[in-house]
């Protein structure tokens, strides 16, 4: 059976000004639309084609050598992505409260430090990539990750994500990453961030 993109859970111009219609647009319809598609171009006629994406991401190395690196950045690009969208919410910002509050106090010290030390993990990520909130032996981690590789590949489980390509930012701040950043927050849906880590723990 086919890859299928989520569906967005709002409108393409929800989350503006912090993230505006035009790059929904083309973040959503073009990148995301690519690398689904590029997906089931690269798994068709095989036996990943039914496996679930997490299965398939946990185990690259298990695809035919000729597959690896398109599932990898197209896999990635479509489970990443499926991710980034519904952890995002008009409604969104804020704090978390709760299990999630609790372990991200624990974890960091305090909600504004997490704040920090995340921004300054996908602020600092080199070139393309993900800055990511992952679920790693039932503890919280802070990583990030080039291109579109994915924290499932290395035995995390991812619960919150930043795109920090400059797609996803850039005809509304240019080359100002970290002012994005900053604003990304304003959206985060961290309801949805706290079932994903009730999940994963």
């Amino acid at each position: 059976m086919a890859f299928e993109k989520v569906a967005l859970p709002y409108a393409k111009d929800a989350l503006a000004p912090n993230i505006g219609a035009d790059t929904m647009e083309v973040h959503y319809e073009k990148h995301h639309t690519g690398y689904t598609s590029n997906l089931n171009k690269a798994l068709e006629g095989t036996e990943w084609a039914n496996k679930s994406i997490e299965e398939i991401l946990s185990n690259l190395d298990a695809l035919p050598a000729d597959k690896q690196t398109a599932v990898r950045n197209n896999g990635g690009g479509f489970y990443n992505h499926n991710l980034f969208w519904v952890t995002m919410s008009p409604n969104g910002g804020g704090a978390p409260s709760g299990e999630l509050a609790d372990a991200i106090n624990s974890a960091f010290g305090s909600f504004d430090e997490f704040k920090s030390q995340f921004a300054a993990k996908a602020g600092g990520q080199f070139g393309s990539g993900w800055g990511w909130l992952v679920v790693d032996g039932g503890a919280l981690k802070i990583v990030s990750t080039p291109n579109q590789d994915n924290p499932i590949s290395q035995g995390m489980t991812p619960i919150l994500g930043v795109d920090v390509w400059e797609h996803a930012y850039y005809l509304n701040y240019q080359n100002r990453r970290p002012d994005y950043i900053s604003a990304w927050w304003n959206v985060v849906n961290w309801d949805k961030v706290a079932e994903l880590y009730a999940a994963a723990k």
